[in-house]
């Protein structure tokens, strides 16, 4: 991810965000600020249940991260995955509370649930579902990039002072695996070495990249997880 790179070497990493390893609990904690559990996701949003920490209803005594930006003078924007709100609440006679404008961003072009066609996306522009273009060659991740692209530009040429915050999560590389053919290409046969040499070269590149102290080592691996073989 050059692109991303570049952005790291001239700003700021954050190394000490600890990961759910479920998609809607990390997000909910990233953008929220607390504890999943906190925010009443638990497990993903299509699994919440009437337990307390697992409802899926984020409390109002917890403010997302964007809404404080917003009120301190930034314009906020999201685009990509969503799946914050409760499968019951993805509907357009359903509560909007859970929903990116109801989140803190001003601007949002995202799928509101956890996975969707990335050639023929159900996408919602803030509360408005929108059709996606009839064309061959669209891409949901190059469709959200470019939405990215022109409200920076819009923003920038309005307001050029005005700080922004910006979140963007593309949905090709979660289930269904819809990425372009380009990119699979790119990316053939970069991890022949099977998960587990993958699984102890990622350490180290951490290490190297100065993210995890260079005393980190790697959890165990379950005994009855087989090793991992690349036919």
């Amino acid at each position: 991810m050059p692109m991303f790179e570049r952005l790291a070497a001239n700003g700021i990493s954050c190394t000490r965000f600890h990961t759910t390893a479920l998609s809607s609990p990390t997000r909910m904690a990233l953008l929220k600020g607390h504890n999943h559990h906190s925010s009443n996701a638990g497990s993903i949003m299509e699994t919440a249940t009437t337990f307390p920490g697992n409802n899926g209803i984020r409390p109002q005594s917890i403010t997302p991260v964007a809404e404080v930006l917003r009120q301190k003078g930034f314009s906020t924007a999201a685009f990509g995955k969503h799946r914050e709100a409760p499968p019951w609440e993805i509907s357009v006679s359903a509560s909007f509370d859970r929903r990116p404008t109801g989140s803190g961003f001003d601007k949002s072009y995202r799928f509101i649930g956890g996975e969707t066609n990335q050639w023929s996306p159900m996408i919602y522009d803030g509360v408005t579902q929108v059709e996606t273009p009839k064309d061959p060659n669209y891409h949901f991740t190059t469709d959200m990039t470019n939405q990215a692209i022109s409200w920076v530009r819009f923003l920038q040429a309005l307001s050029p002072d005005k700080p922004f915050f910006m979140y963007c999560a593309p949905g090709a590389a979660h289930a269904p695996h819809h990425e372009r053919q380009e990119y699979v290409d790119r990316y053939r046969r970069k991890v022949d070495q099977g998960w587990d040499k993958v699984r102890e070269a990622t350490p180290e590149r951490q290490k190297r990249l100065g993210i995890v102290p260079q005393n980190t080592t790697r959890g165990p691996k379950p005994s009855d997880i087989n090793e991992w073989y690349v036919q």
